[in-house]
């Protein structure tokens, strides 16, 4: 069934979606065929060969935690999830397992439940920023509608507690509980900076942390936390998901300036479009003329955008290496990042954590 304009489902309109995921098999949340993934990734597969037994048991889970009676819930949650993605953070809840030489598998159930944390703040982005496209295809909300969206987010992040309360932790509670907060307050304090530029790189950093970092920071730190390691251990694994997730989403907003639109999946300047206030925006404005920082104040405070203004923005961000910049940030959180690896011994786990760094900050420009 295909929600109506209002958001509301129309049950005489059959559903319509991408022939891309008619024909997926929901079977393969995340596709482990190292084929698909192409140059610049090699870090990536490695370490997702390391944990591909468990990631298969991780998708299986997934399958089955997402059904519901209600029809629509496991058909929109299976839109998304099959919609692809770098699966990132559950697959490093379970290198951060192997890493600390987990036992019992608990980790398994852990990291789908980040995958539904994750994947319900996609959906609940995608509504807030109004986004139509998601990774090439249309956007969950654009597609199934807003409400839809929005409660069947509000479903994954219940199925995400349910998975925690079954593994009788209160530690894993605390850690995973704390940062589906953080992350809420995130998506609240990006309203409070969205079409202000003025923003400052420490109000924007705050943001990033929150929304994003804060996630990765959790799934590498309950690695630790399954394996009963020393708090040391557990504090290490959290500066370095903290750290590399700041990097990501540098780089995420420097792509949405520079990046191939067959490479990245989505087009060029969605940030600019919806008034997003990024890092290389605040680096332009910031060292910008007085007539430039007019340019920014139209575009993305009062939101009136013509043609060609996004080739002038990324001038603009080009003449002050606002781009360069925002990745020289990227690389000294990855820097940091690297560093907290070094209490744990060497391994093969150990170096594909380490190359995954430089996969996140040398992704192609």
């Amino acid at each position: 069934m295909l929600p109506n304009q209002s958001g509301a489902v129309n049950p005489a309109r059959p559903l319509s979606v991408p022939p891309s995921f008619r024909s997926a098999s929901l079977a393969t949340v995340t596709t482990l065929d190292p084929k698909r993934r192409k140059g610049g990734t090699d870090a990536l597969d490695a370490l997702i060969s390391l944990v591909e037994p468990e990631l298969r048991d991780v998708n299986d889970i997934i399958l089955k935690r997402m059904h519901s009676p209600v029809e629509l819930i496991p058909q929109l949650a299976g839109y998304i999830v099959a919609g692809g993605g770098k699966r990132l953070r559950p697959v490093l809840t379970l290198a951060a397992a192997k890493l600390c030489g987990a036992q019992g598998g608990r980790e398994k159930a852990l990291a789908a439940c980040v995958e539904f944390i994750h994947t319900a703040t996609l959906l609940h982005d995608d509504v807030v920023d109004e986004s139509d496209l998601r990774r090439g295809q249309a956007s969950a909300n654009a597609v199934f509608g807003n409400k839809s969206s929005v409660l069947v987010g509000d479903f994954l992040f219940a199925r995400a507690f349910q998975v925690m309360v079954e593994d009788g932790s209160l530690d894993v509670l605390r850690i995973l509980s704390n940062a589906s907060a953080v992350i809420s307050e995130g998506e609240v304090l990006q309203l409070t900076t969205s079409n202000d530029t003025e923003t400052s790189e420490e109000a924007y950093l705050e943001v990033i942390k929150a929304k994003t970092a804060e996630l990765f920071a959790a799934a590498c730190r309950i690695g630790a936390v399954v394996a009963n390691r020393p708090a040391a251990e557990e504090d290490a694994l959290r500066s370095y998901g903290l750290n590399l997730g700041i990097s990501f989403q540098l780089v995420d907003d420097v792509l949405d300036y520079s990046a191939v639109q067959a490479r990245l999946g989505k087009t060029i300047g969605d940030d600019f479009r919806e008034g997003k206030i990024t890092l290389p925006v605040v680096l332009a404005f910031r060292r910008g003329s007085e007539e430039e920082r007019g340019f920014w104040r139209r575009t993305m405070e009062e939101m009136e955008q013509q043609d060609g203004d996004l080739e002038r923005a990324i001038e603009l961000m080009v003449k002050h290496n606002a781009l360069r910049d925002s990745v020289e940030r990227a690389r000294h959180y990855g820097a940091v990042a690297r560093d907290a690896l070094g209490l744990f011994p060497n391994s093969p786990v150990k170096r594909a954590l380490l190359d995954v760094i430089d996969f996140v900050v040398d992704r192609d420009f």
